[in-house]
């Protein structure tokens, strides 16, 4: 099928990617559902019910220590899906799931996508490549959080929002920010401000505009480029 057809029928790649007689198959289970910021997805230690695929918004997957603290672990957006624990038990015993940015999504149950996933076909090859590429994503964020700056680490987050959303301009706020990439609010200002100074973004009241991507991109860390091959990746099957 033509890639325009399969871009009509959703704007989360993993969906447009799949083949039309898989797509059908799913078609009728898939439940469009709108995603309010800060709305939990699911929790850890619960089990999933349903899986998303975002078409607008970013899903962040976030890692809570028992002092309170928390961590991005992973960021879920057109090209992914949230949910895959179910894919190994359906218990998730890692991270919680929550709204980062408000949009809208596919909701599809765990029970369907299972059946689907183990035909073996289409949809088992496609989402173990999610899986590896979302494996590199997290083993990249921790080698990027142990020994990249601050700015760096910051214009790679900003970057990969950037492509979640498929827009140089969303809502964020330091707060936010901070809790996500585990560093603190002032540090995230300080950041914004490089950043800012340097033309590379536009930040006021809750909004980031990123000016000069060219530029951004060469002064983020390497782990933008690693991420963002490994998922392109999952969609093209090299």
């Amino acid at each position: 099928m033509p890639e325009a057809q399969a871009a009509a029928r959703s704007s989360n790649r993993l969906l447009a990617a799949l083949p039309i007689e898989v797509y059908q198959r799913l078609q009728p289970a898939l439940e469009p559902v709108t995603l309010p910021l800060a709305q939990p997805l699911y929790q850890l230690g619960d089990p999933i019910s349903h899986v998303y695929f975002p078409e607008q918004g970013i899903i962040s997957l976030v890692s809570l220590l028992a002092a309170g603290a928390t961590m991005e672990v992973g960021i879920v957006g057109q090209d992914g899906m949230a949910g895959l624990p179910v894919l190994f038990g359906g218990r998730n015993d890692s991270h919680y799931a929550l709204v980062q940015v408000a949009g809208k999504a596919q909701r599809l149950r765990a029970g369907k996508l299972l059946t689907e996933f183990h035909r073996g076909e289409a949809l088992h090859d496609l989402l173990l490549r999610y899986v590896q590429a979302v494996l590199t994503q997290a083993a990249q964020a921790a080698v990027c959080n142990r020994f990249h700056t601050i700015e760096a680490r910051l214009a790679r987050w900003l970057l990969s929002a950037s492509d979640c959303l498929a827009t140089d301009t969303f809502p964020l706020t330091h707060e936010f920010i901070s809790q996500m990439i585990g560093v603190r609010r002032a540090g995230v200002t300080t950041a914004a401000g490089v950043l800012n100074q340097a033309g590379l973004i536009r930040y006021s009241r809750g909004r980031i505009t990123i000016l000069d991507r060219v530029s951004l991109e060469a002064f983020a860390c390497e782990c933008y480029g690693v991420v963002r091959e490994a998922l392109a990746a999952v969609v093209s099957g090299h």
